[in-house]
């Protein structure tokens, strides 16, 4: 397997401007060119504006959920979860807000899925999650199929119409029939690889953009 463990460029910028990971770039780049996290029109009462319903499924460290929240601030509602906890290194107190929830859970219990279902339904759903790897691509990229499968049941099930879905996939296998789903479920399906990426990964994302009406 390849040796990650001297920082990169992309890493060293992620410490530089305040992020746990290289990761956010990758979601930065998408949100970009698919305009994911747009804030939503009109206001929620009170003077409070609207909030746009996140899910960030494979959450930690928390850089993905750490650039909803800079971005967005107060018209977000951002519901997040992981088998890990989300490092605190650089969060500022963002992650003790009122508009943030994290679950420390595997988000195929049912207990754990039932919790994040209940904060539904959401406009977007993202996902950086992977599983722990083996080196054997065959059983690697099984591996990320299947959590990859979890999530599009989450966006299938949670969001509501006109939503958007980001997944990370490990390329190889059945991957096409996922996207094949994606382009079913979604007005459009995309397969992107941000410059972000290691060079040297398999690892690609799926944008679904317009969930379908039922």
């Amino acid at each position: 397997m390849a040796n990650y463990e001297k920082p990169d460029h992309w890493a060293l910028k992620a410490q530089k401007e305040g992020y746990p990971a290289r990761s956010v770039y990758k979601l930065k780049e998408m949100d970009e060119k698919f305009s994911l996290l747009r804030p939503l029109a009109g206001s929620a009462g009170n003077g409070r504006p609207a909030s746009l319903k996140v899910l960030d499924l494979g959450a930690a460290p928390g850089s993905w959920s750490l650039y909803v929240l800079r971005k967005l601030d107060r018209r977000c509602l951002l519901t997040a979860a992981d088998l890990s906890p989300l490092s605190r290194q650089y969060d500022q107190g963002l992650f003790d807000g009122d508009n943030f929830r994290f679950t420390q859970g595997d988000i195929t219990e049912p207990g754990v899925r039932d919790a994040l279902l209940a904060q539904g339904p959401f406009n977007l759903v993202i996902s950086d999650v992977a599983p722990a790897t083996t080196g054997n691509r065959s059983v690697d990229t099984l591996r990320s199929l299947a959590l990859a499968e979890e999530v599009l049941a989450y966006g299938e099930t949670a969001l509501a119409a006109g939503g958007s879905l980001l997944v990370k996939v490990f390329q190889g296998g059945d991957t096409a029939s996922l996207l094949k789903r994606i382009r079913e479920l979604f007005k459009t399906g995309k397969s992107f690889k941000p410059e972000a990426c290691r060079s040297e990964s398999f690892e690609t994302y799926y944008v679904g953009l317009g969930r379908k009406a039922g």
